[in-house]
């Protein structure tokens, strides 16, 4: 995941200082927050000056094509704009060649996308109230992470508000592009070790596997009564998860079938598929995780075991099966 730095968050160094200290670090992207403001665009040749790094602006205005020759004229590499104070569609010029995307706040439907989806090639979703610094990630935007990578899947997500490290590794988890970071990054003792731990590793937790994983309605379940071998085939290639889960009829969790599991059946029954009995495939005792686990506790679960764990069926106290977290999209959230 990428880590675009809001260069106006540091109050204790001026702006070529901060510059050369991100790109040092090696920075991915340099955020700049366009308050309806003409002048930033006096910040981003001060940039220019000092690192080659792109630069991701944010324009929030009701008057966007003010912007729009300067934003061609500077080559800006990223520009967002906020959809709330918009009063009408945008309709960006053709001299513009910048990868564009639209920013929402939490209150916002994704759905507002659409009418986009053809020009813009990313979201940006505004976890935080904007320009609330320091503000506390909105764990409602987990579900709107999902729902528009599912509606969407061939567009960038980013996220700006309240990313420390464990929001971070979340946020990686579920396929993020790029995350803005500003207050966590300086007000940190040491850049190198915050930035770090945005791009690698956790250092302290508040939500719980039940505030990011994929719940019961956006996964393969499979009750009692649907459980022929075509119908666990069918489960898995609609959802594309590589596995299904087996429920009894008060939800309670049975078990898992995975591609391996099915891999295995017909290896075995080559001479005769129509031999395969899908109780002899199931995986009755799965890695699971429960769903009011923190994140620390999460990852320590996953390296107490000795093989790789590319998916964990999630469970209440009782065993009744809520979601799934997986974890494909921390390759190719890198991407």
């Amino acid at each position: 995941m990428k880590i675009s730095a809001s260069i106006y968050s540091s109050t204790s160094q001026d702006l070529p200082e901060i510059i050369k200290d991100l790109d040092d670090h090696q920075i991915d992207l340099f955020h700049v927050d366009c308050n309806d403001d003409i002048s930033v665009f006096k910040d981003i040749e001060v940039i220019r000056q000092y690192s080659d790094k792109p630069v991701d602006l944010h324009i929030i205005t009701s008057e966007p094509e003010k912007y729009y020759n300067l934003i061609a004229e500077h080559k800006v590499e990223y520009v967002t704009f906020q959809y709330e104070n918009l009063k009408e569609s945008l309709q960006i010029p053709d001299n513009i060649k910048s990868i564009l995307g639209l920013a929402i706040t939490s209150d916002t439907d994704i759905s507002v996308f659409e009418r986009y989806e053809d020009q813009f090639s990313f979201i940006l979703f505004m976890a935080t109230v904007p320009g609330q610094s320091s503000g506390v990630f909105d764990k409602q935007n987990f579900r709107k992470i999902r729902k528009f990578r599912s509606l969407y899947p061939d567009k960038k997500i980013h996220v700006d508000g309240g990313v420390n490290a464990e929001v971070s590794f979340i946020l990686r988890n579920m396929g993020v592009f790029a995350a803005v970071s500003g207050s966590y990054l300086f007000n940190s003792k040491q850049l190198s070790s915050a930035l770090l731990n945005l791009k690698t590793n956790e250092i302290e937790s508040h939500f719980k596997v039940e505030d990011f994983m994929r719940s019961a309605d956006e996964i393969p379940i499979l009750g009692p009564k649907n459980r022929t071998f075509k119908e666990v085939l069918q489960s898995i290639d609609d959802f594309k998860l590589a596995f299904t889960i087996l429920v009894d009829a008060d939800g309670k969790l049975e078990g898992l079938i995975s591609n391996a599991d099915v891999r295995k059946g017909l290896l075995k029954h080559m001479d005769n598929l129509n031999d395969i009995r899908v109780d002899e495939i199931i995986n009755k005792s799965p890695v699971i995780i429960e769903d009011n686990k923190t994140v620390i506790e999460l990852l320590k679960h996953i390296k107490s075991h000795n093989f790789p764990i590319s998916y964990l069926p999630v469970v209440h106290s009782d065993n009744t099966v809520t979601g799934v977290v997986t974890f494909i999209n921390l390759i190719k959230g890198e991407l």
